[in-house]
């Protein structure tokens, strides 16, 4: 587990979970060992926040790359902080770029680690669940691992997008984990994989 992740579990985590007080669903459907990917709903930047918090192992997210390009000091510092979580950079321009992503995730999953996606894409602007893409079920076929699903509910409220932190009070959090899902053998064509 990387140090900052392994600090943060010590102390935010606690933290958020103590001033937040969040409904946890599921947990015995998180794999104890071996990689795994946990595929959700987002809600809010608020949603890495408490899927940290809850999920006793490491959970590698998945980041914008300009997170990891930033000029300045502000830049260094979103560098430093999303290395030393252990987030992996994703090129959002699509093509050979945002498959990136897919091969540092790969060797990370069969090495055991637990990585987060969002099928998405992006942010619910709206609260609703939008189509996925078939990333979330390709990296799974790739590296041979399961796919927990994942529902966040209320982050939108206690972070609501453009917030700067979570806001305790602002309303109830509850993260649910479904039971895993196994892709072992399947085809990566595009239909299989939708």
């Amino acid at each position: 587990m990387p140090l900052l992740y392994t600090i943060g579990k010590l102390t935010v985590g606690p933290a958020l979970r103590l001033a937040f007080r969040p409904t946890v669903e599921g947990l015995e459907h998180i794999p104890k060992s071996g990689g795994a990917i946990f595929a959700g709903n987002h809600l809010s930047v608020a949603d890495e926040l408490f899927l940290g918090a809850v999920v006793p192992r490491h959970l590698a997210f998945w980041a914008k790359s300009e997170y990891f390009k930033g000029p300045g000091v502000k830049g260094a510092f979103s560098r430093f902080v999303l290395t030393g979580l252990g987030a992996i950079p994703v090129e959002r321009a699509g093509g050979r770029a945002a498959l990136s992503a897919f091969d540092a995730a790969i060797p990370a999953l069969r090495g055991g680690d637990q990585v987060a996606i969002y099928p998405e894409g992006t942010r619910s602007p709206d609260g609703r669940l939008y189509r996925g893409r078939t990333g979330a079920a390709r990296l799974a076929v790739a590296a041979g691992v399961p796919i927990v699903p994942v529902g966040m509910i209320g982050t939108e409220k206690v972070q609501p997008i453009g917030a700067r932190v979570p806001r305790p009070g602002a309303g109830k959090i509850t993260v649910r984990f479904g039971k895993p899902l196994d892709f072992t053998g399947r085809p990566d064509d595009r239909t299989s994989l939708r």
